[in-house]
């Protein structure tokens, strides 16, 4: 049985990120070929809280602490890839516009909760007549947002850059089985590791989306039973309010499951997050491999000696 260790990771813009306890570090491909790393020292505010080590709430910590982490990295990557098209223009680097990112980041968030907040609970409204029926109405709009999410996932995939971002996303992947694995980190070890991992971000996705039926049914026959009706705006702003607490039922629901991979139902829940990472990850290039080799190795620093030849089971979600 192998030890027990929190690792994962993330694919940013020609690069990835990868978080070990304690710290975590990003590596990015410069188009000159030479690879860039930041490290952060980090601890997570679980460590410091004893309330946010319990289940459901230690995942609500998780979550925010990951959207912060992931816009962090993403937001130096980018930065990096801006600056180096602008020294191949002949311009002189600017430093980026902070207020300008933050706007950018705000509207991919209204973005998302209208096209995954709003428009499935309008549009089950609106085409049928079953509001009362909490279970059927979110049995309804679930799949509405289901599908939005399939639909939005394979567009994207088909954009050049986003395929680039997806070989990553396997890279990282695939270096994490490698650790896990006790193998020496090489781009020729980890070519035998498949690119679907259990705990991925993406599993964790489409496992809030399943999740959130049954919770958001749950929360509006509440609603129900005290006001005496619902409508749509009622259901918005308690389902985006508790959307925290259902992100937190998720995360312990894909750490059950990633937990009894080797037993039959765990495989069978884990199946549906695993396939969709056929669109979000691709095969990555021994390049692209050194790329998340270095940001592991980085974010361990010294203490990735300590680590060679065991094997691990990493329990972070991504």
């Amino acid at each position: 049985m192998g030890k027990k260790i929190l690792v994962g990771g993330q694919a940013v813009i020609e690069g990835v990120m990868m978080r070990v306890p304690g710290a975590y570090a990003t590596a990015v491909r410069k188009p000159d070929g030479t690879i860039e790393t930041k490290l952060t020292d980090f601890t997570s505010v679980t460590e410091k809280v004893s309330l946010l080590k319990k289940p459901v709430f230690r995942g609500i910590a998780s979550l925010f602490e990951s959207l912060k982490i992931g816009l962090c990295t993403l937001q130096f990557s980018a930065d990096i890839a801006i600056q180096a098209e602008e020294e191949a223009q002949g311009k002189k680097p600017k430093k980026q516009n902070k207020f300008l990112s933050a706007l950018t980041m705000i509207f991919a968030l209204a973005l998302g909760m209208a096209l995954f907040g709003f428009l499935p609970l309008y549009i089950t409204t609106k085409v049928l007549s079953i509001e009362r029926n909490a279970l059927v109405f979110n049995i309804v709009a679930g799949f509405w947002r289901i599908g939005f999410f399939l639909v939005y996932l394979w567009l994207i995939s088909l954009m050049k850059d986003v395929q680039r971002l997806f070989q990553y996303h396997g890279a990282e992947h695939k270096i994490v089985y490698t650790f896990e694995s006790g193998k020496a980190l090489t781009a020729d070890n980890s070519r035998s590791f498949t690119t679907f991992h259990p705990r991925c971000g993406t599993s964790f996705i489409f496992i809030v989306l399943l999740s959130s039926i049954l919770m958001f049914a749950l929360i509006d026959t509440v609603i129900i039973l005290i006001i005496g009706k619902i409508t749509l705006s009622l259901r918005l702003v308690f389902h985006l309010l508790l959307m925290p607490f259902v992100a937190g039922v998720g995360y312990e629901f894909l750490k059950l499951t990633a937990r009894n991979q080797k037993k039959w139902w765990g495989q069978w829940l884990s199946a549906p997050g695993l396939w969709l990472q056929r669109i979000t990850t691709k095969a990555p290039s021994d390049e692209q491999l050194e790329v998340a080799i270095i940001a592991l190795k980085t974010a361990f620093g010294e203490k990735y000696s300590e680590y060679v030849g065991q094997t691990f089971i990493a329990e972070a979600v991504e």
